[in-house]
């Protein structure tokens, strides 16, 4: 980063030209018809410059603030700005607050005007008996400001932690008491509890069972995995933001899969498919804008702030967008991260305050991290740790009495260098890049696809049988 935090001539025109076209797009939208999907991406292109502007010039304020943090895994362990994922917080909540005219444009005139068309003249007697407000679409408002208030509230407490340090026992519920308003418009406004029975089990139970207040509980439980498996899977520069990415490009995809041409117009599921892209759209731009700043060799650290928004931002489009188990099944490497990460998490193994991969100073390399034994496991537990190195899930250090001394900490990353060897911090972070998105697209052929062996079709009506 530059030391004075400015912006290159280069950079500074292009996020000019960026902005000017944009701009450009968006006053043209509002003397059309609206185009809601047209003014998302024009501001995403915004929220891009803005973001990638406000970090480059905030890095420096923030070092002066002491919100900096060492990079462990570089020679000289330099310092660089922290909580920077604070601010692409902020333009993109700010990106969707503005976001809300022109996703409601159609709407809006239809209702105040009596017809749509803005070129009729009404009487001044029907100015307030005119309006037709019951032809607005409150609902879908109501979901609109439900996850823009949720996504606030995450932020704020992310914030909070990143200022405070909080445990992770402590805010590992952080994330239900944000997903409390979309939970409770879910409730009022769509209320569904019923899940679709697979094909072999509906002649015992039925086509769907009602789940009722489980399904909230499952919703909830969601919208906490979701920030916390993204922070998680943590530790070398750039990942938290690339995982991000890689999963809202593909839910992304997933959405255009049910918009026309792909799918014929009207579709049932169409316009929660437009609700997902419209959060989505302006937090590829500032995680695009962040990526620039976080890759090998990072600039600036990103901070829990970013995780928590990242994962409300895919908790708040499953939910509200009805795709929730299509959701979990993009997070299959933060899935398998969790599970394998369980016997630390719950104290069975020591569980160090930082797991990341340990820095070689000498070759240059991320090697596995290790957690030290100074008291030998229980025999249970070192027959665990034993069966897991002879299956090369982890790696353990014995003493001359066979007793272990050491062993791999338990995450995704460790046990990535364990199969392939010691790395490069970028190499590692592009393999992570490339099992997130090989998962991703299994994911994506496993939802529409091999389900059909299972259910009768795709709710895209491809497959039907």
């Amino acid at each position: 980063m530059n030391s004075s935090g400015s912006l290159s001539r280069t950079e500074a025109w292009r996020l000019l030209l960026l902005v000017g076209a944009s701009g450009g797009i968006l006053v043209n939208t509002v003397q059309g018809d609206g185009a809601p999907l047209v003014a998302s991406i024009a501001l995403t292109g915004i929220a891009f410059a803005l973001g990638f502007s406000m970090v480059r010039w905030l890095g420096p304020v923030f070092l002066k603030a002491g919100l900096k943090g060492k990079d462990m895994a570089k020679p000289r362990r330099p310092e660089i700005p922290e909580t920077m994922g604070a601010v692409c917080a902020v333009v993109y909540l700010l990106s969707l607050i503005v976001f809300i005219p022109f996703a409601f444009y159609k709407d809006i005139v239809a209702a105040t005007s009596g017809g749509g068309n803005r070129d009729v003249v009404v009487e001044v007697h029907h100015v307030e008996t005119g309006r037709y407000l019951h032809r607005f679409p409150h609902g879908k408002l109501a979901s609109y400001l439900s996850g823009l208030l949720s996504l606030q509230s995450v932020v704020i407490l992310g914030i909070g932690d990143d200022l405070l340090d909080i445990r992770w026992r402590h805010k590992v519920l952080i994330p239900a008491f944000a997903s409390i308003p979309m939970l409770i418009v879910y409730f009022v406004d769509f209320g569904v509890t019923q899940v679709v029975v697979p094909v072999p089990l509906q002649r015992y139970v039925g086509d769907f069972v009602d789940l009722g207040w489980l399904y909230y509980m499952y919703m909830a439980a969601v919208a906490i995995f979701c920030p916390n498996a993204i922070n998680m899977l943590a530790g070398i520069n750039g990942i938290e933001v690339a995982q991000s990415l890689v999963i809202a490009v593909l839910l992304l995809f997933n959405d255009a899969m049910y918009l026309a041409p792909v799918t014929p117009y009207p579709h049932p599921a169409t316009d929660s498919h437009l609700f997902s892209i419209y959060f989505l759209l302006p937090f590829i731009g500032v995680s695009a804008a962040l990526l620039c700043h976080n890759w090998y060799p990072s600039k600036v650290f990103v901070g829990d702030t970013y995780c928590y928004l990242a994962g409300m931002v895919f908790a708040v489009v499953g939910i509200l967008g009805h795709f929730s188990k299509t959701l979990l099944l993009l997070f299959i490497p933060q899935i398998f991260n969790f599970l394998y990460s369980t016997p630390q998490l719950f104290k069975i193994i020591p569980c160090p305050r930082h797991r990341l991969p340990k820095f070689n100073a000498v070759t240059g390399l991320l090697d596995t991290s290790v957690t030290e034994w100074p008291i030998p496991p229980s025999p249970l537990v070192a027959a665990a740790l034993h069966l897991l190195h002879k299956l090369r899930l982890a790696r353990i250090t014995t003493n001359e009495d066979g007793e272990i001394v050491e062993s791999t900490n338990l995450t995704i990353l460790n046990l990535w260098l364990v199969w392939m060897g010691p790395m490069k911090e970028n190499r590692l972070a592009w393999h992570m890049v490339v099992v997130q998105t090989a998962c991703g697209i299994l994911g994506l052929l496993v939802r529409h696809r091999l389900a059909l062996l299972v259910f009768h079709h795709d709710n895209r009506t491809f497959g039907l049988v």
